[in-house]
C-alpha cells in the first residue's frame, strides 16, 4: 500500500534538504507529539537509526527507523519496521527554481505477518481518509518549514 504527496516550498533545495536532515530538531518535534524516541545508531548519514515507542489504535507500538539512502540535496530514504509491518519512506527534492523546491514524499507499507496484513487491509478500507490526512499533515509541515526558513 502506497501513499504519495507533493508539496512546493518557497526555499532553495539546499536549505530544505538541510532542514530535513537536522535530526536533533526533527527528534524534538517528534517527541513533542508524544513519541518516545532514542537514537540507536549514530550518524550523520546512512546507517543512522532510531527506536520509537508510540500509541496506535490503543496499544503501545515500537518501531525501528533507519536511514538507508541519502543523496544530498536530492533524496532521503528511510526503512521502518514495526511488528510485522515494513515501511519505506522516500523523500525526493527537486529544485523548481533557485528559491522554490518540490518535495515528494512516498510511504510504501508492506505487511510481513498476518496481523500486519489485517492492519493494512483495514487501512485500505479507510484509504481516502488516510490519504487526505497524509496530504494535510505534509502541507502543514511544509508551511511550518517555509515559515521557519523565511525567518532565518
Amino acid at each position: 500500500m502506497e501513499f504519495t504527496t507533493k508539496e512546493d516550498i518557497a526555499a532553495p533545495v539546499e536549505q530544505v534538504y538541510a532542514e530535513l536532515t537536522d535530526y536533533e530538531r526533527l527528534e524534538r518535534q517528534i517527541m513533542r507529539r508524544g513519541v518516545a524516541l532514542r537514537r540507536v545508531a549514530e550518524g550523520p548519514g546512512v546507517g543512522m537509526a532510531w527506536q520509537a515507542t508510540f500509541g496506535f489504535r490503543g496499544k503501545e507500538r515500537e518501531a525501528r527507523i533507519t536511514l538507508v539512502e541519502a543523496q544530498a540535496p536530492d533524496l532521503l530514504v528511510y526503512d521502518s519496521l514495526s511488528g510485522g509491518l515494513e515501511m519505506r519512506t522516500r523523500l525526493e527534492f527537486v529544485a523548481l527554481s533557485r528559491s522554490r523546491t518540490r518535495v515528494t514524499m512516498t510511504a510504501d507499507l508492506k505487511p510481513q505477518t498476518l496481523s500486519a496484513r489485517l492492519l493494512v487491509q483495514s487501512l485500505k478500507l479507510a484509504r481516502g481518509n488516510l490519504e487526505k490526512r497524509f496530504r494535510v499533515r505534509m502541507a502543514e509541515y511544509a508551511k511550518q518549514l517555509e515559515d521557519r526558513l523565511s525567518r532565518a
